[in-house]
């Protein structure tokens, strides 16, 4: 009997925020090591799913560092970085492209199997993520090399629109395209991002392999639940964020400087982390809000 109570005091819980969210998009990033495990992306689309169910309009963007590597590896290409970028020659946009492809087939399969319908939004078909190259310059003021790597300019948000109108959730690959038909590799978190600020988005959710920003990386019980973009900074100028985390956060600070009204770093390992986050009253990872 218990047990019963628990859970309709959970669904009361969610229900006024089922109400606010209604109609509102929410940008979801999955990418990193959570993609090689199976069983946690199909509980994350399960939860991408109830979203759709409950009338948000969720819209899934995913990277494939990992598989790409091994591909690369498979065609005796050895990987390049730059300044924390891939290098992409044209072999490699190659792969990467119909790497990305299969990866949003098999998500969108997963969707099916949950019921629901998606859609791969990949460059190939759709121009929805505009593109243009990557310009970083060296210490020198030089400009950096980094082949066919690119930053979005401009999102198609009628099909974005037209898409979620129906009821079926966009799955996309992190490129994007330019007028002429050039494809641009772009970095996940970067691609995700970008969506969120020129859809202006409800929220955008990282799903990371840590719970959220840590004071101290070793002590998950350091987690930062609530911070402002001025917070936010500070701790990256005092080395609180550092490593891998910056430039998530700085995407992240993008994303709510451009008008997102709040961004989420999620771990993704967690079962229904992705709920937890968003239909209840404390969450469960760390909100970045403006200042």
């Amino acid at each position: 009997m218990q047990q019963a109570i628990d859970k309709a005091s959970v669904l009361v819980e969610a229900m006024s925020w089922i109400r606010e969210f209604r109609d509102r998009y929410i940008v979801i990033k999955l990418g990193g090591s959570g993609l090689d495990d199976e069983a946690g992306v199909r509980a994350v689309l399960a939860d991408v799913v109830f979203m759709a169910t409950v009338g948000m309009k969720p819209i899934v963007v995913h990277g494939g560092g990992k598989a790409i590597s091994r591909a690369m590896a498979d065609s005796n290409i050895e990987p390049r970085f730059v300044s924390g970028r891939r290098y992409t020659d044209d072999a490699t946009l190659d792969i990467v492209s119909e790497v990305l492809g299969g990866l949003s087939d098999s998500l969108v399969d997963i969707v099916k199997e949950h019921g629901a319908t998606a859609r791969k939004l990949h460059c190939d078909d759709y121009a929805l993520m505009i593109g243009e190259p990557l310009v970083l310059t060296d210490d020198n003021d030089e400009p950096i090399d980094l082949g066919h790597v690119g930053s979005v300019v401009g999102v198609d948000r009628d099909l974005i629109a037209s898409v979620c109108s129906q009821g079926v959730i966009p799955i996309i690959p992190c490129l994007a395209i330019s007028a002429d038909g050039q494809k641009f590799n772009v970095n996940g978190d970067t691609a995700a991002a970008a969506l969120a600020r020129f859809l202006n988005v409800e929220k955008l959710v990282f799903l990371s392999d840590v719970p959220g920003i840590l004071r101290d990386p070793s002590d998950p019980t350091t987690l930062v639940s609530h911070v402002n973009a001025t917070g936010c900074r500070q701790m990256i100028d005092d080395g609180t964020i550092h490593t891998g985390m910056v430039p998530k956060v700085d995407a992240a600070l993008d994303a709510v400087d451009a008008g997102v009204r709040k961004v989420h770093l999620v771990a993704a390992n967690i079962p229904h982390s992705l709920l937890l986050e968003i239909y209840s009253d404390t969450g469960i990872g760390t909100e970045i809000v403006p200042s």
